[in-house]
């Protein structure tokens, strides 16, 4: 399993799954949004973690800098 995350793509993701996990505990998101939007942070925060993403590689992308 090659990394087919960059180190942004990661970064946005965490991000957003942090912005996530904030309005759960303040309460802004609740029923099925919070449980939607949990299981989207949680993929982020997985797929982060290790570098790849799944759908990135049905759909061939990458946003690993290339090398020269």
């Amino acid at each position: 399993m090659n990394k087919n995350m960059g180190t942004i793509d990661r970064g946005i993701r965490v991000l957003l799954a942090v912005i996530v996990a904030v309005l759960y505990l303040a309460d802004q998101i609740t029923g099925l949004a919070a449980l939607i939007l949990g299981v989207i942070a949680v993929i982020f925060l997985v797929t982060s973690a290790i570098g790849f993403c799944p759908l990135y590689s049905l759909l061939k992308l990458s946003t690993v800098k290339k090398e020269d």
